[in-house]
């Protein structure tokens, strides 16, 4: 099988099995071990207590120890009556074959009196056989270990429990391996499709979408890919339009200059102010264009030179209005003001000069005459809010996110024939994100469109000020 992360994990899993199933077997067995030794140490107690009390009879009966001297018989009839011998060790006349060689007799003074003779240093249990609280003799067995060899029976009981735990350790493992293998192809599922996808999103694939599955780290890791195609998608889509727009928006100009000049090459027009000042209006049409491209480069490569310091912000709308005032004027436009005093904000006084020239020259081109165009300016919610508003046309409620994409133009009502190159709120959204501000398109309550621009306050100030703007919004 070659390598992949689906033969590791299963390896993983695996190995992971069977060191759990060696450990439980080892301990089943330890366990067993354990146990088998505490059984066999407690019936030989039951055994040796048993016979302890039989002995103790006969001694009292007899006086003493002599009952046993040269009678065997009498050590074999204790051991009948005290019921050590085990049932599976009788006949069928209920009498053991033979004295146990594994329990010894001793006086109090160690002699010995029956049962087989044990070697000086044997290990041996003492039990004692007691007559008035006094201890007139001890029965010495094997430890429990030593009496296990010894009987058959259990040698046959433990050897039947050892093959058993390793026989279930074996199916363990071999469970293990088809489980694991199954784990780890169920589990590696979701990655191979995102691999495939994510293939064929190298290849150019930016339709490929994947199946979002549980709400886990691969189903996260699924909607990230998601966004990510989409994004691309999107980008490549608006990188078509891009290049389709500049294409339209240079070859204008450039085809305008190439008539001009013909015609003035071969005499159809004379070279007259007119003919000057229609050539350098193209030039200038060209050349805003290609700053407002290298604006917008500058500002996606974070390049863009931003001074900021403190400025009065009323100050800088109120210059603003009063440059454009003729113009407005000469457009048939009534241009309205109102500007809370003393707006305060941290930023670049010429790139917020370029803010509200492009905001109000958008509304200049695109706003039907007669007609009117607001600018209030004011504090609300502790943020400072600036809003453009004009009067119809308006902007389908559809468009109204689409109008910060680069030379992007509301077609119909707000089109190309009013000119512009269709960058202008672009770089105005560029501004006033490196401003650290929010800018947004509604529908205007005069009938046209509103462009709203909101910053956080330079200092504490205008919290105490918010009902102001509020207050002009509900008139």
């Amino acid at each position: 099988m070659r390598s992949s992360i689906t033969l590791k994990l299963f390896l993983a899993i695996l190995a992971t099995c069977i060191v759990v199933a060696l450990a439980m077997g080892m301990a089943v067995r330890y366990s067993f071990d354990s146990g088998f030794d505490d059984y066999i140490r407690e019936r030989e107690n039951q055994r040796l207590d048993s016979l302890a009390l039989t002995l103790a009879a006969d001694y009292v009966e007899t006086g003493g120890w002599g009952f046993l001297a040269g009678r065997g018989d009498r050590w074999e009839r204790s051991l009948r009556l005290s019921r050590y011998a085990r049932p599976g060790d009788r006949d069928r006349r209920g009498a053991p074959p033979g004295p146990p060689p594994r329990v010894t007799l001793v006086d109090a003074e160690g002699g010995w009196l029956a049962g087989p003779r044990v070697r000086p240093g044997a290990e041996r249990i003492r039990h004692p056989v007691t007559v008035d609280g006094r201890s007139v003799g001890w029965l010495l067995s094997p430890p429990p270990r030593l009496m296990a060899v010894n009987d058959e029976i259990d040698q046959r009981f433990q050897s039947r429990q050892l093959r058993a735990t390793w026989v279930i350790v074996g199916l363990s493992v071999l469970l293990a391996a088809l489980v694991s293998l199954l784990l780890a192809r169920l589990l590696l599922v979701p990655v191979r499709r995102l691999a495939q996808a994510t293939r064929r999103l190298a290849d150019g694939d930016f339709d490929i979408r994947v199946r979002v599955g549980a709400p886990d780290e691969l189903g996260r890791l699924a909607r990230d890919f998601n966004r990510l195609a989409h994004s691309l998608a999107r980008n490549a889509r608006l990188r078509r339009e891009l290049m389709a727009d500049m294409s339209h928006e240079l070859r204008t100009p450039l085809a305008i200059l190439r008539g001009e000049i013909e015609a003035l090459q071969d005499g159809l027009r004379a070279p007259d102010e007119a003919a000057l000042a229609s050539l350098a209006h193209e030039i200038g049409r060209l050349h805003r264009l290609v700053d407002d491209l290298r604006e917008l480069s500058l500002a996606d490569a974070g390049a863009l030179d931003y001074r900021m310091r403190p400025l009065d912000l009323s100050a800088l709308v109120e210059r603003a209005l009063d440059a454009v005032q003729d113009r407005y004027a000469r457009a048939g436009l009534a241009l309205e003001r109102d500007i809370e005093p003393g707006l305060r904000l941290s930023g670049d006084e010429r790139r917020l000069e370029q803010l509200l020239a492009n905001l109000l020259e958008n509304s200049l081109r695109y706003t039907d005459s007669p007609g009117r165009v607001r600018l209030r300016a004011g504090r609300r919610d502790g943020r400072i809010v600036l809003e453009v508003a004009d009067t119809a046309p308006s902007v389908a409620p559809d468009q109204l996110p689409r109008l910060f994409d680069r030379l992007y133009r509301v077609e119909f009502s707000r089109s190309r024939l009013h000119g512009g190159s269709g960058l202008g709120l672009a770089i105005c959204r560029s501004i006033v994100q490196a401003h650290g501000g929010e800018i947004s398109a509604m529908p205007s309550d005069l009938g046209g469109l509103a462009i709203r621009v909101e910053w956080p306050l330079a200092d504490d100030r205008g919290a105490d000020a918010a009902d102001g703007f509020t207050a002009m919004d509900e008139e």
